[in-house]
């Protein structure tokens, strides 16, 4: 970001949302010395958290107009361990949107290294929060995302977007 940027305008580069540095906190080690398959899902939800505010989708959305997102799909990958004391960043690239969905891809990375730890692949559906039911985001906010999109289409796309789970084969 510039010194002239707004936050909108770093958000609309052709490049993937940066959420801040965070912390492994010691409670989330496990007994093999390293984070719990559980947190991991706890730092891609608070990167997400912080690029549905940039979108006008956070809680004062919810708040407000009564709409929210729910994750209707994740698929982690755990590629490298992380430990207490490794400062990581999570990179989000909003890989495609349509009036009710989300497909989002985010990566885990040790924040000084650069080294990948973890992927999660989700898809994430808008909810009418009055009706608890699927429902289109209203238009200023699907302007918001379609914008982010358009801008992510063009960020070659990172290995291990749509993998699925299987064996082997012989």
């Amino acid at each position: 970001m510039t010194s002239t940027d707004t936050p909108e305008d770093a958000l609309l580069r052709p490049t993937p949302f940066l959420s801040s540095v965070m912390q492994i906190e010691p409670q989330w080690i496990d007994y093999n010395g390293h984070l719990n398959m559980a947190y991991y899902n706890v730092m891609f939800d608070r990167a997400i958290d912080e690029l549905w505010l940039k979108l006008g989708i956070g809680p004062a959305y919810m708040k407000g107009r009564h709409g929210s997102t729910f994750t209707a799909e994740c698929h982690v990958r755990y590629l490298r361990e992380i430990h207490l004391g490794d400062p990581v960043q999570v990179s989000i690239l909003l890989v495609a949107a349509d009036e009710k969905r989300l497909h989002t891809f985010e990566e885990l990375r040790h924040a000084t290294e650069g080294w990948l730890s973890a992927t999660s692949e989700n898809m994430t559906i808008h909810i009418d929060m009055s009706a608890r039911k699927t429902a289109p985001f209203p238009a200023d906010i699907r302007a918001r995302i379609e914008a982010v999109a358009s801008a992510h289409a063009a960020i070659p796309r990172p290995e291990g977007i749509g993998r699925k789970i299987a064996m082997p084969s012989k």
